[in-house]
């Protein structure tokens, strides 16, 4: 191995700016409306729930946003993460491809969420916001909110999505050690989550539920502003720092990426790996094949419908055209609890929409598969939801080796599995099953989508 295998920037290159990937679209997104009115939200009807900055960062279509001194300060604690070269996954699947992958498990939460959960509690904090209300799936999310909110004199209380509160128990501890509160969801502290609880006292709960909670909590309290974890225009945004430092690390390794995948949820890691590359590439540059992974049992990209749809459950939220699987549906408790979202971002779903990205999707047990593969090559254990990308990276390689042909393929390791030791000892044991939506539900909820005028 002529080079190294890990691409270490120094600390004076982590971004000043995040990059807005509105400036570049060849076509605009769909506007968002308001469910009363049916037309284009405007700030005043985001400021019950962010502050001013945030809902402006929202609606921005500058190209570079600029990134405070005080948050800079705090991504130094893990920031730039590495690239690295997966020279022994490469040698064990005896592929004529080169692989990176950035490595977002490195912060101190373990993912790529205090990317943006660091800003979010620091626009807050300047605007005189003292409690943070959100949801979490599997916990990165809730814990990364947590430990921003701990920085910044915050008060963080997070809905974890039930059947993930009782299958994470270390992930709840974290955020407590932060200082967070978490409430399994739904929950008998808001009138959603009673709603649900009385037709459903046994229900697993979703995140469109443990939404609909947060936001009802913010909604509700004056002294209180909701956080969001991904979706939004600007928490992917936020992420764009993944992608930008990646270009750099590199143009070190004198390199530049064919293909590049991120695993898919609701669309903000995704969009930090691939945002800033397919910004370049609608400016002139490279044309690259850009893969998004989500899981099958809740594939909203390429089983959705693209259609206009709340992101929460009890309807709280207003309307974002978006791949959807319908606000009430709910996906099964597989382990990648941070994809089990029914909607997918609406920036991402309009760049599927212009076929500027591609989707696929996997059963869990094949991305555990490559997942453990991975960790047996390069050391790393990924977070289930990050093996759904090491998933998608193996195949392209595979691909490559089928046809002769040498790409360079990057993707992000959105974050490690430290805490999700109780899924990967399921898989060793056989009790890892596969596990299907209903299609009589899925049905169900499609049916329910709102009707919007053309």
């Amino acid at each position: 191995m002529s080079s190294p295998t890990k691409f270490v920037l120094d600390e004076s290159k982590i971004p000043r700016h995040w990059y807005n990937i509105a400036a570049d679209l060849p076509k605009p997104p769909p506007a968002v409306l308001h469910p009363g009115t049916m037309q284009p939200v405007g700030p005043d009807d985001l400021a019950p729930l962010f502050p001013m900055e945030l809902i402006m960062q929202e609606v921005s279509t500058e190209r570079e946003i600029p990134i405070p001194e005080p948050v800079r300060e705090v991504f130094r604690l893990w920031r730039p993460s590495p690239l690295i070269r997966a020279h022994r996954l490469e040698k064990a699947l005896g592929t004529p491809a080169k692989i990176y992958y950035k490595y977002e498990g490195v912060s101190p939460a373990g993912s790529h969420k205090p990317n943006t959960a660091v800003p979010q509690a620091w626009y807050n904090a300047q605007a005189g916001i003292r409690k943070l209300s959100t949801e979490t799936g599997a916990g990165q999310w809730g814990s990364s909110l947590a430990f921003a909110g701990s920085l910044f004199g915050i008060d963080v209380t997070v809905f974890q999505v039930r059947v993930s509160y009782d299958q994470k128990p270390y992930r709840r501890a974290l955020m407590e050690t932060y200082g967070a509160r978490c409430i399994p969801s739904p929950s008998n502290e808001t009138n959603a989550g009673r709603a649900i609880l009385a037709k459903s006292p046994d229900h697993p709960g979703s995140l469109g539920i443990a939404i609909s909670e947060a936001v009802e909590v913010a909604a509700t309290n004056d002294d209180t502003k909701y956080a969001l974890g991904s979706v939004l225009n600007h928490v992917l945004t936020h992420q764009t720092i993944i992608g930008q430092e990646a270009m750099l690390q590199l143009e070190m390794a004198g390199d530049d990426p064919d293909v590049i995948v991120g695993c898919t949820g609701g669309g903000s890691n995704f969009a930090g790996i691939a945002f800033p590359f397919i910004g370049a590439q609608l400016r002139g540059g490279k044309k690259r094949r850009i893969v998004a992974v989500e899981p099958a049992a809740c594939p909203s990209l390429t089983r959705g419908k693209y259609a206009y749809d709340f992101g929460d459950t009890a309807h709280m939220t207003p309307l974002v055209k978006m791949h959807t699987l319908g606000s009430t549906f709910t996906p099964p408790g597989f382990h990648a609890g941070g994809l089990r979202y029914h909607g997918m971002a609406p920036m991402v779903s309009h760049l599927l929409a212009l076929d500027l990205i591609e989707a696929r999707a996997y059963h869990q047990k094949t991305v555990f598969e490559a997942g453990v593969q991975f960790a047996r090559a390069e050391g790393i254990v990924p977070a289930p939801e990050a093996n759904h990308a090491v998933k998608g990276a193996i195949d392209e390689a595979l691909r490559c080796k089928a046809e002769g042909k040498s790409r360079t393929i990057l993707f992000n390791l959105c974050g490690h599995g430290h805490f999700d030791m109780s899924a990967y000892q399921a898989y060793f044991s056989g009790k890892l099953v596969d596990q299907d939506y209903d299609e009589a539900e899925l049905a169900m909820a499609l049916s329910g989508l709102p009707s919007v005028p053309a």
